[in-house]
């Protein structure tokens, strides 16, 4: 979504837009929602939030505060992965 790199589905993380309205990782791929795919890079995640694409692919507004938090964790799931 960042960078336009094409890789299988499960080399991506999913930003899911649950039936509530609630924004986030799913790091599972299983959360009921609208989902989005991202790279597992922070730098991927930063160029999809400057152009916006989150906002188109979900159909809804994204906070500040929402994208800071999921930085946080895409770097936390960095470690781990």
């Amino acid at each position: 979504m960042g960078c336009n790199t094409q890789r299988t589905k499960k080399e991506l993380v999913r930003v899911v837009r649950s039936p509530d309205g609630i924004i986030s990782l799913d790091l599972t791929g299983k959360a009921p929602g609208r989902g989005a795919y991202i790279c597992p890079d922070v730098q991927c995640l930063k160029k999809a939030r400057k152009a916006r694409r989150f906002e188109r692919s979900l159909s809804c507004e994204i906070g500040a505060d929402i994208y800071d938090l999921m930085e946080k964790q895409l770097e936390n799931a960095g470690k781990t992965l």
